[in-house]
């Protein structure tokens, strides 16, 4: 488990970055698969999550995660679900103390957000297209809801795919160009001809900053350069591998 600096120094709120290591899955999912959207053994996945929650002193029900589709939608969390319960959304918040929100990437970015005196919480998975979509935005608007504060929000950002290693085609670029001509500082030329690299963590970064967030961590983790901890969606589909497993961040206020 990774955690981030600026919420360790939060009082009352616990958080984990998890790894890959520490687990009971085997083959391509080993070992602390976390993703029940993968087709990993279903048991697997509900230990995997039981031992993650253990490392923040949590019981295995106090995790919710959402099944996640790449969208805006945000879900304020009052209490725990099951995983057949769990809606479609990409961002969750709560102010219920003992609820764990959590959320799988393989490759998109993870991140936490606190409001440490108002006591409230949330999480968002932010790919390219739930973030280019307003997911963060929203994540905060849902935090405010319940009595946050935007300048006294922090946000971590987790491991995720960095732009070394996220090579992507002239539409894609064209689809983030058409929002505006300050997005071509987001690509780079890639190897191949008419291809680009693409910056994902700081694209994320510069949303999270022109909502008002003043405090914003980045933890410099590349998971597709990282096989040993982290699970790659992307590094797997290049290595011709059928499904990747998913690493789980996650974030609660403690009781």
């Amino acid at each position: 488990m990774i955690t981030a600096s600026l919420i360790n120094s939060l009082s009352g709120v616990r958080h984990g970055f998890f790894t890959r290591r520490g687990g009971v899955s085997d083959g391509l999912y080993n070992s602390l698969n976390c993703g029940f959207g993968s087709d990993d053994a279903a048991d697997n996945v509900a230990q995997n999550r039981a031992l993650a929650m253990a490392c923040i002193d949590q019981p295995a029900g106090a995790l919710v995660t959402a099944r996640q589709v790449h969208s805006a939608t945000v879900v304020a969390v009052s209490h725990p679900w099951t995983q057949e319960e769990a809606p479609e959304a990409d961002g969750l918040v709560t102010d219920v103390r003992g609820i764990a929100l959590g959320i799988v990437t393989a490759d998109c970015t993870p991140v936490l957000f606190a409001d440490a005196k108002a006591k409230i919480i949330g999480a968002a998975h932010a790919g390219w297209h739930g973030a280019r979509d307003g997911v963060l935005e929203a994540t905060v608007e849902a935090m405010a809801k319940l009595g946050a504060r935007p300048e006294r929000i922090v946000a971590a950002m987790g491991p995720c795919i960095r732009m070394g290693s996220y090579e992507v085609g002239p539409e894609f670029k064209e689809t983030f160009m058409a929002d505006g001509a300050a997005n071509e500082s987001f690509f780079a030329p890639a190897r191949r001809d008419g291809h680009f690299l693409f910056d994902l963590p700081t694209y994320v970064y510069r949303r999270l900053a022109a909502i008002g967030i003043k405090d914003i961590q980045l933890l410099q983790i590349d998971n597709f350069r990282s096989p040993d901890l982290f699970f790659s969606h992307r590094r797997a589909t290049l290595a011709g591998e059928p499904d990747s497993g998913r690493n789980l961040s996650a974030i609660v206020l403690g009781k």
